[in-house]
């Protein structure tokens, strides 16, 4: 059967910027076995299938693949998925805003997609997470031996290193200068001889409360023995564990922040992710993640029954 799909990068309004996504908007029939394979044919970070199976409704139900498995919730796939959705006349757009349902393996995502002259320019999606924020962690020379820095760059003064989990442990490091982000190598050998293994956090997200970008708040920078040492991988899965990292701060008063996180540099794949929290000091946090995206390319796939 022959499939449309498309390409678009996410979290950016510059082609060639932010996270490549490719999107199928209307991926009936296909089977897992072969969803999988088409991630792998496609080789990108993360491939969407959407599908409507209830055409009374306005939802959509989205499952995603890496070239490696299925993932069940990822936030980069919800701004290509609805932003190729309303490019390509899948659903129709409202003049201001429209609302989308996608129901991912992880649960139902709520999705606001806003227009101008018709076209879609911004993409926001809702979540209530709960955290686990627990305050123990390696000490700086073993931080800054796994990260390849100098204990002096590592923030102590506004910030601290913590471990947080909405589902997925992070270990979110804080440091003064963007520049620390940028030049920061990860030490495979550093990290399995210090105790970072043992707080059970799977990556690591670098971040520095400055950068040279006026449309971003904070820099930051994923690392982990899974990704490679020359990697910048997307952020937008771990959003919800940075947001509520900074509720975790007492000087963070109650209320509703809004700010912009911001990954890679021109020229390696910028993306700026915008954020609003409600911080009202409770176990949940809800959060809105929201981003552009640009069309770069559409195609025809064949794709063969599997047996």
């Amino acid at each position: 059967m022959k499939y449309n799909y498309y390409i678009t990068d996410v979290f950016t309004k510059q082609i060639f910027s932010g996270a490549q996504i490719a999107v199928f908007p209307k991926a009936e029939g296909l089977s897992t076995e072969q969803m999988q394979l088409v991630a792998r044919e496609l080789n990108l970070s993360e491939t969407v299938f959407v599908f409507h199976p209830d055409k009374q409704t306005t939802n959509r139900v989205m499952r995603i693949f890496s070239p490696q498995g299925e993932i069940d919730f990822a936030g980069h796939p919800i701004i290509a998925a609805a932003f190729v959705l309303a490019s390509c006349g899948a659903i129709q757009l409202a003049p201001v805003i429209t609302p989308l349902v996608f129901e991912q393996n992880a649960g139902p995502v709520k999705v606001n997609i806003s227009a101008e002259n018709g076209k879609p320019s911004f993409v926001q999606f809702t979540r209530t997470v709960t955290s686990i924020v627990d305050r123990f962690a390696p000490s700086d020379d073993e931080l800054a031996s796994f990260l390849t820095l100098q204990p002096s760059e590592l923030d102590h003064k506004k910030f601290s290193t913590r471990l947080v989990s909405c589902g997925v442990p992070y270990l979110i490091v804080p440091v003064w200068r963007y520049e620390s982000v940028r030049h920061a190598k990860f030490n495979y050998t550093a990290w399995s001889q210090s105790c970072a293994p043992q707080t059970a956090a799977q990556e690591i997200l670098l971040f520095s409360p400055k950068t040279p970008y006026a449309d971003a708040d904070f820099n930051a920078r994923l690392f982990g023995p899974r990704i490679g040492i020359h990697e910048d991988p997307p952020v937008g899965s771990a959003m919800p564990a940075f947001a509520s990292y900074l509720s975790s701060f007492e000087f963070m008063q109650k209320g509703t922040y809004t700010f912009a996180v911001d990954r890679g540099e021109p020229g390696n794949r910028r993306s700026v992710l915008n954020l609003e929290m409600d911080h009202k000091g409770e176990d949940s946090l809800t959060i809105r993640v929201g981003g552009a995206a640009v069309m770069v390319a559409e195609g025809i796939m064949t794709v063969p029954a599997v047996s």
